[in-house]
């Protein structure tokens, strides 16, 4: 077989292969969005799929009412936007004097932090410490500790390493200090793995719930990650969906899928603005020397 033919066969395959892929992932939420959106009885009768039927929004309507979604959507933005400016700053604080050659120990310092790849600190201790710190039941605890993250450190340190050191020693004979030839050349220069960094935080930020179930007691501070988790898990979708209210309307099916994309949307709705870096920034970040 000709190796044109052979390129043109193995196209096709890995394109097709992608396709079924992002089909499965996509399937899951096209199919909670059409039950949040159907009646009653087709939800209830499990005759949904992937088109609504019997079309309403009752579901978005409860939901919207629901005062305490707000609250913990707020919350999640909360940390979620602030968390990842945090977690940037230790990063790149970090990751900047790993990248100069004359920074002393820097290899021990490196070697550490790859150690935190294989151990880390067990729940009871970390809690003990989160305790002694005065975080617990404050939004602190929620984007302090896991702010530094090993493998981000490890990928801003390779990219700030493939800027030119010429660069650096230019700003160097201007009179530009270590701190100003960071923030004027190595932070404008690093947009890329900056926005694949801030992506990877800003996801995990606004995924996490189990942080808050640890160390979190009061209402108001449960982020939107715990309230669908309490819905979701607990059943507590049962009891909205059973008030005398929203009985005839809703199902706590219907509530859930309704619930899971309300929580889902910020997310998908930030990600297309930052997609154009992500590829760029991974890589570069991850292979140049």
């Amino acid at each position: 077989m000709p190796v044109r033919r052979r390129l043109d066969w193995f196209s096709w395959l890995n394109g097709t292969a992608f396709v079924v892929l992002c089909l499965t992932m996509i399937a899951p939420i096209v199919h909670l969005a059409a039950v949040s959106l159907s009646s009653r009885f087709y939800a209830e009768a499990k005759l949904v799929t992937f088109w609504p039927r019997g079309f309403n929004i009752d579901v978005y309507k409860t939901i919207l009412g629901m005062s305490n979604i707000w609250n913990s959507m707020g919350v999640s933005i909360f940390i979620t936007v602030f968390g990842t400016i945090i977690a940037l700053a230790f990063t790149a604080t970090m990751a900047y004097p790993l990248s100069r050659p004359q920074m002393n120990g820097r290899k021990w310092v490196l070697r550490g932090i790859i150690v935190t790849f294989v151990f880390s600190a067990p729940l009871i201790p970390n809690y003990l410490l989160i305790r002694s710190l005065g975080m617990e039941n404050t939004l602190w605890v929620l984007m302090i500790p896991g702010a530094l993250n090993a493998f981000n450190v490890i990928i801003m340190k390779t990219f700030f390493q493939g800027i030119s050191s010429e660069m650096f020693d230019a700003s160097k004979i201007d009179g530009c200090s270590e701190l100003g030839s960071f923030a004027r050349i190595a932070i404008p220069l690093s947009t890329p793995v900056i926005a694949t960094i801030a992506l990877f935080h800003a996801v995990g930020q606004w995924n996490s719930y189990f942080s808050a179930l640890i160390y979190i007691r009061s209402k108001d501070l449960m982020p939107l990650q715990v309230l669908l988790r309490n819905l979701v898990v607990e059943e507590q979708a049962n009891n909205v969906a059973n008030s005398a209210e929203v009985a005839t309307m809703l199902t706590p099916e219907m509530l859930k899928a309704g619930i899971t994309l309300f929580a889902t949307a910020p997310i998908l709705i930030v990600y297309p603005f930052l997609q154009k870096y992500f590829v760029k920034g991974a890589m570069v970040g991850s292979l140049k020397e």
